[in-house]
């Protein structure tokens, strides 16, 4: 499913990551990889906060359904 549906606090891991070859290159390099763990910190109006690699990034409804995860 997409990290959109992911509920804030739960600890996820990326299954996969789509789109375009640049989007993916983008999320990838900010820690999106296959297997890593993705923890949702909050979501408002689409946009969400979320823990990665003891980092915290913030990203647009758009790139979340792009990020699949188990």
């Amino acid at each position: 499913m997409p990290l959109t549906y992911a509920k804030a606090g739960e600890p996820n891991i990326v299954a996969r990551v789509g789109g375009k070859e640049e989007t993916r290159r983008f999320l990838e390099n900010l820690g999106f990889v296959s297997g890593a763990e993705v923890t949702v910190v909050s979501e408002a109006q689409g946009n969400m906060i979320v823990n990665i690699k003891d980092s915290r990034v913030a990203i647009g409804r758009d790139m979340a359904n792009k990020i699949m995860i188990n």
